[in-house]
C-alpha cells in the first residue's frame, strides 16, 4: 500500500510501458562468460524462441543451444525467473553465453529483431525493481554506490544501503513518529476528557528526545559517510617550486604531474585517486602560491588553488628549506605543517613551526609522513560502523525531519495540533529520504549513474 501511495507522480508513460527490455548485463569486452538479461512480458517468448523448447523450471540453470534465424549461436547456461521473485520484480531471462563479442552481437541482434523488445536504457532495470517494490531508494542508491566502490570503505558503506539495513532503520524511524503523531491525534480528539488525553501523552516526550538522539548521531556522521562516497580530499599546498609535484609522484609512485625546477610549473590542479588502507583519497596538486602571479594562467592556478582549499578535507602545507619559509594562511581543514628540501639544513632547529621534515628526493620522512596522514584518515573517516546517510539528498531530507521533531520538542506549550503537524512533516521528510513520495525528480538523475544491462 505504501509502495503504492509512494508511486503516485510517476510518468504515466513510464508506467504503461509494457516493453519488455534486454541489455548485456556484464562487462563489456571479451570474457570467458557473458550474461544478457531480459526482463518483462516477453522474457519467456525469448527463451522459447532461441532455445526452441519449453520454459526451463523457475530458477534452475539448465544448458540449451540457442538458436537464430540462420543457424545455431551459442551453447549456453539459461535462466528462467518468473515475476514477481526476480530482481525486478517482473518475468526475467538469462542467458549465459560465450563472452566473445562475436557471440554477444549476435545476441543483442536476435533480441532486438523480436517482437516486444527493445534495448534497455542506462539503469532501467533497476528502476524496474524500484517501481515494482523491489528496492528502496536508498537501497537503489546503495547499489549505484557499490557498482562504483574502489576501497574496501566505500564497499562496506555501499553494501549497507544496498542491502536495506539503512533504510530498515530509517523505516523504524518513520514507524516511531506515527506512533508518536497517533497518540499526539488521540489527545485532540479526547481534548475534554483530561484524563484520555493525559495518558495518551504519557512518555511522548521521551520517546521523541531519544529518537532525536538517535537521528542527530546519524546526520553527524553524514558528512563521513559523503566524503568516504566522493573521496577524501587532500590538498597539496604551499609556496611555488617547494616540492608539491614532487611529492605528488612519490605518494601515488608515479609520474602523475610534471616536476621541474621552474617556479609555477603547476598552473591547474591535478588529481590522483588512491586508496590509502581501504579509505579513498583524491590527492590534489595545486598551483603555487604567492602575492604577485607571473601572468594571467598563473593567476587562474593560484585562484583554483585558493578554492580547492576551501574544499579540502586535509592541507598538507609545504615550504622548503631553501627558501624564506612564509606563514600559514587561516584554513579551516586539518592541516599538516611539512618542511621540504630538509636534506639542505643544518640543524634540526630550522625546523620550528612545522609538523615533519622531509626530503622527496631522498626519501627522508616519507614513511612517517605516509603513516601520519594514513592514522589521521582513518581516525576521521573510517568508521566502525558505517555511515547510513551518504549523499547530500539524504543528509538534507534527514535534517528537515530532525528539525521537525527537535521543534516540536522546543514547544511543548504549542497547541496540539501544531505539534501534530511538526511531526507530520517529520514522516514526510523520512518519505522522502526512503522514496515513498516526491521523488520523480530524482530518478532520472540516480538511475543515470547505472550503466545499460543494470
Amino acid at each position: 500500500m505504501a509502495r503504492a501511495q509512494g508511486m503516485q507522480g510517476m510518468d504515466s508513460a513510464r508506467q504503461t510501458d509494457e516493453a519488455s527490455i534486454f541489455a548485456l548485463s556484464s562487462g563489456a569486452g571479451m570474457a570467458g562468460v557473458a550474461v544478457l538479461r531480459v526482463s518483462g512480458p516477453g522474457a519467456a517468448m525469448s527463451i522459447e524462441r532461441l532455445t526452441g523448447r519449453p520454459l526451463p523450471p523457475p530458477r534452475r540453470a539448465v544448458v540449451r543451444r540457442l538458436h537464430g534465424d540462420d543457424g545455431l549461436i551459442d551453447q549456453a547456461m539459461v535462466l528462467w525467473m518468473p515475476g514477481p521473485g526476480s530482481f525486478t520484480g517482473e518475468d526475467v531471462a538469462e542467458f549465459h553465453v560465450h563472452g566473445g563479442r562475436a557471440v554477444v552481437l549476435r545476441m543483442l541482434e536476435v533480441l532486438g529483431k523480436m517482437p516486444g523488445l527493445r534495448l534497455a536504457r542506462e539503469g532501467e532495470f533497476t528502476r524496474r525493481a524500484f517501481e515494482n517494490g523491489r528496492l528502496s531508494l536508498m537501497e537503489v542508491e546503495g547499489l549505484a554506490d557499490l557498482i562504483h566502490a574502489e576501497t574496501e570503505a566505500q564497499r562496506r558503506q555501499a553494501v549497507q544501503a544496498a542491502s536495506g539495513l539503512a533504510g530498515r532503520r530509517i523505516g523504524e524511524w518513520r514507524e516511531s513518529l506515527i506512533f508518536a503523531l497517533s497518540r499526539l491525534e488521540a489527545a485532540i480528539d479526547f481534548i475534554d476528557e483530561d484524563d484520555i488525553a493525559e495518558r495518551a501523552l504519557e512518555g511522548l516526550e521521551d520517546g521523541l528526545v531519544e529518537l532525536a538522539a538517535e537521528m542527530e548521531k546519524a546526520l553527524m556522521e553524514a558528512q563521513t559517510g559523503e566524503a568516504l562516497r566522493a573521496g577524501i580530499r587532500v590538498v597539496l599546498a604551499g609556496a611555488p617550486n617547494v616540492g608539491k609535484s614532487s611529492l605528488l609522484n612519490a605518494l601515488a609512485r608515479r609520474e602523475a604531474a610534471i616536476v621541474a625546477r621552474e617556479a609555477g610549473t603547476t598552473r591547474d590542479v591535478i588529481e590522483v585517486r588512491m586508496d590509502f588502507g581501504g579509505v579513498p583519497v583524491i590527492l590534489c596538486d595545486t598551483a603555487g602560491l604567492r602575492k604577485e602571479a607571473q601572468g594571467e594562467i598563473e593567476r587562474i592556478g593560484q585562484a583554483r588553488a585558493q578554492a580547492l582549499l576551501e574544499e579540502a578535507d586535509i592541507v598538507l602545507w609545504m615550504a622548503a628549506a631553501d627558501q624564506e619559509n612564509r606563514d600559514i594562511p587561516h584554513i579551516d581543514s586539518e592541516v599538516i605543517r611539512i618542511l621540504n628540501k630538509c636534506d639542505l639544513l643544518d640543524s634540526p632547529a630550522e625546523q620550528s613551526g612545522y609538523d615533519l621534515r622531509i626530503s622527496v628526493r631522498s626519501g627522508m620522512g616519507l614513511e612517517e609522513l605516509e603513516k601520519i596522514l594514513g592514522d589521521l584518515i582513518r581516525k576521521r573517516y573510517d568508521l566502525v560502523m558505517p555511515s547510513m546517510i551518504t549523499r547530500e539528498r539524504q543528509r538534507l531530507a534527514l535534517k528537515d525531519a530532525l528539525g521537525q521533531v527537535q521543534s516540536a520538542l522546543d514547544n511543548p506549550l504549542a497547541p496540539l495540533e501544531i505539534r501534530a503537524e511538526m511531526l507530520r512533516q517529520a514522516v514526510r521528510a523520512l518519505e522522502r529520504l526512503i522514496g515513498k513520495v516526491d521523488v520523480e525528480d530524482l530518478l532520472e538523475r540516480i538511475f543515470g549513474e547505472f550503466c545499460i544491462g543494470k
